[in-house]
Formats: C-alpha cells, sequence, structure tokens
C-alpha cells in the first residue's frame, strides 16, 4: 500500500450529508433509465404486434389498410425473409367493423394473422374492450362487417392480452382465413406483408433503412401481373409515437445531466469542508515533501468512497423499486394519455453500468476543482497556526 493510500484510509469523509443528495441522485438516473427502457420494449413489442415493424402494402391503403390486397406470392415471402435482421413475414388481413355484448356496441379494427392450430373464429381481445364489453375468454362476440353488402360472424373469445390501452387502439386479433372469407379474397391475397425485425433493428433509422431495404427487394421479385407495392416502416407510419419516445429519451438525457450536476456539487461542498478541516494535515505532508498533486490524490480518493456509497445505494434502491414495479405493476398511469395503464421498466444491467462510470467520472472531474485549494495551503502558516 502506498503513502498515499495510507493516508487516505485513515481519514473520514466528514461531508457525509453530501453522500445522500448524491444517492438520490443516482436513483432518479438509474429509474429514468429503466423506465425510459421499459417504455421503448413495451412499445416496440405492443406497435409491433398491432401493425410489424415494416408493412408492404398497396399504395392506396389508407391508414386503416382499407384498400386494394396484395397478391402474396411464396418466392416474395421468401425473398423478403432472407433479408439481413428480418424475423418474421406473414400477411395479414384488416377489416374495420363492430362488436357487441348484449347492449352494448364498439367500433374495433379486425386483424386476421395465421391461426395456430387452424382454429376458427377465435378472436383475442384487448384488456381494454374486454372491459368496455364485460367480455372473458369463452365469451360470444359478434363481429358486424358493413360494406356493400352486411356480414355477420360469431366469434369467440380465446384470449384477453394488453394492448395500446389508449383510445383508438382497439385491434381484435382473429383468423387470416376468416376474414379472407369476409373480403371474399382468395387464399394469396392480404391487405399486407407485415415484417418483424431483431430487436437490434429497433430504431427509427434502421426501421427506415430496412423498409428501403424490403421495398427493393419487392422490386426485384415483381412479375409483370403484380399490383404495385409500397414499404412503411411503423416509425413512419405512427410518428408521432415516435416523437414522444425521442421526447422520453431528451427527458432522461436532462434527468442523467442535472443530477450529476447536482450530486458533484454536493459532493465539492462534502471535499471543501475535509479540505478545511484538514488544512494542518495538508500543511504536514507537503512539509514531509508531498506534491500537491500527490496531496489532491489523497482527499480525492477519500471522496471517491463518499460518491461510490452513495452511487451504490442509489442503485440498489433504484433497482428493487424496479423489480417490485415490474412484478406488481403497483405504479399505474393514465392510458388515455399514455397509452399503457402502467409504469414500464426494463433493467438493463450493463446500460446502468455504463452511466454509472460515465456519472462517477464526471463527478471526480468536478472534484478536481476543489482539489486546487490545496496548492495555496503554504505549510509555513499552518506551522504558525499551530
Amino acid at each position: 500500500m502506498g503513502a498515499g493510500s495510507f493516508i487516505a484510509s485513515n481519514l473520514r469523509f466528514k461531508g457525509k450529508m453530501a453522500v445522500i443528495p448524491t444517492a438520490v441522485s443516482f436513483f432518479a438516473v438509474v429509474f429514468s433509465l429503466m423506465v425510459a427502457a421499459g417504455y421503448r420494449g413495451e412499445f416496440r413489442t405492443r406497435l409491433s404486434r398491432m401493425t410489424g415493424d415494416i408493412q408492404l402494402a398497396s399504395p392506396h391503403s389508407g391508414m386503416d389498410m382499407a384498400g386494394e390486397p396484395v397478391r402474396v406470392r411464396p418466392e416474395l415471402v421468401e425473398g423478403i425473409s432472407s433479408i439481413r435482421g428480418v424475423a418474421r413475414v406473414e400477411p395479414v388481413v384488416y377489416r374495420a367493423g363492430i362488436v357487441r355484448n348484449g347492449e352494448r356496441i364498439q367500433g374495433v379494427m379486425f386483424k386476421g394473422v395465421p391461426s395456430e392450430g387452424g382454429v376458427s373464429l377465435g378472436a383475442s381481445i384487448p384488456s381494454g374492450l374486454a372491459k368496455t364489453l364485460e367480455l372473458a375468454p369463452g365469451d360470444d362476440l359478434p363481429g358486424y362487417f358493413v360494406g356493400e353488402r352486411l356480414a355477420v360472424r360469431k366469434f369467440k373469445v380465446t384470449d384477453v392480452y394488453e394492448g395500446m390501452t389508449g383510445s383508438g387502439h382497439q385491434m381484435v386479433f382473429v383468423g387470416l382465413d376468416d376474414l379472407r372469407r369476409v373480403n371474399l379474397w382468395d387464399d394469396d391475397q392480404a391487405s399486407a406483408l407485415e415484417i418483424t425485425l431483431e430487436p437490434r433493428y429497433a430504431s427509427r433509422e434502421k426501421q427506415k433503412s430496412k423498409a428501403v431495404e424490403v421495398a427493393g427487394r419487392a422490386y426485384s421479385l415483381a412479375e409483370d401481373d403484380d399490383d404495385p407495392v409500397v414499404a412503411v416502416a411503423a416509425s413512419d407510419r405512427y410518428y408521432n409515437l415516435f416523437d414522444w419516445l425521442d421526447l422520453v429519451d431528451m427527458n432522461v438525457l436532462t434527468i442523467l445531466l442535472l443530477m450529476i450536476l447536482v450530486a458533484g456539487f454536493n459532493m465539492v461542498s462534502g471535499l471543501l469542508i475535509l479540505l478545511f478541516r484538514n488544512i494542518s494535515t495538508i500543511g504536514t505532508l507537503k512539509a514531509l515533501g508531498m506534491s500537491d498533486r500527490g496531496v489532491a490524490g489523497v482527499f480525492l480518493r477519500v471522496a471517491a468512497k463518499g460518491v461510490l456509497a452513495g452511487m451504490l445505494a442509489g442503485n440498489v434502491l433504484a433497482i428493487a423499486l424496479g423489480l417490485l414495479q415490474e412484478h406488481t405493476h403497483f405504479i399505474s398511469l393514465n392510458p388515455d394519455n399514455y397509452f399503457l395503464s402502467f409504469v414500464p421498466v426494463s433493467i438493463d444491467l450493463p446500460q446502468i453500468l455504463v452511466v454509472d462510470a460515465i456519472a462517477f467520472a464526471a463527478i471526480m472531474l468536478l472534484l478536481v476543482l476543489p482539489s486546487l485549494f490545496i496548492a495555496r495551503v503554504d505549510p509555513a502558516d499552518t506551522v504558525r497556526v499551530r
């Protein structure tokens, strides 16, 4: 053990009150990171289930995907599936309709997806719709499709899922073949091909880049009698939601910077207290031949212990609260404003450790400022005081 380390181990940090704000700051930073990551994960999962990450559809389709069907050929599906980063490609059919339970009615968007096990007339409904219509798995769900002719189907609720619970996001999942029969479409027709990307391509820019690649592959595989198609990324179709997610990330960055400053300046005050109370020690060390840098290193080691104590306490509290929220969802939200009924959290330990390291380094850089006070301490003055 060097002389500096030995001396630092025998000095006690007197600014313990500065450790508490440091712990609170790290708690706010880590919990904000978990919430931001939770939002990104939940939104991607739920939005991907609703629309996929990329939709290959007719250019005449609107937001409700009502329009001319596209022809689904095995060569097209295989060609798009071979693109790097594509996790799944499946045909889907969209159709607006009305569902009823007794006197209660609700307008919904039906989405036909390939059904597992060939189950016919099964329906998976969002929890908001289940609450509104008082439905549970096993209940009948009449569906009405209005167009040139009225089509009625009697679905049965197979399960209830947690979706985008805000208003305007009532999507009922039914069998692909069920909606094809409602639309009188052939087996190779669909409203769109939906492409789900691997998680590493979830960002806005990567979705757009992959949409361009999908469009190019579809064009190269098109036959003379195929109708034109366009590839639209979910980040373009629902740009307002992605703008909101970007705002959440910006808020987290703002919190990170503010909390680093709060923790840093509190630790600066604690280090100054430590220095003022040990002026005689500083003078003695300098009189014994220790350089200003060496003396500063002694006190910075002591302050670092306080920073690490606050960081550890803040991390433990934030992760404990995150685990509790993840399993109980006791912190709720208004789904009409936030699209989710609870605060989502995702504990990403590598990300937390990286941010901890950045914050620790930034705080230690701030602590260099009060350590400059050491250079102004004259050993002769301290000896006279004594």
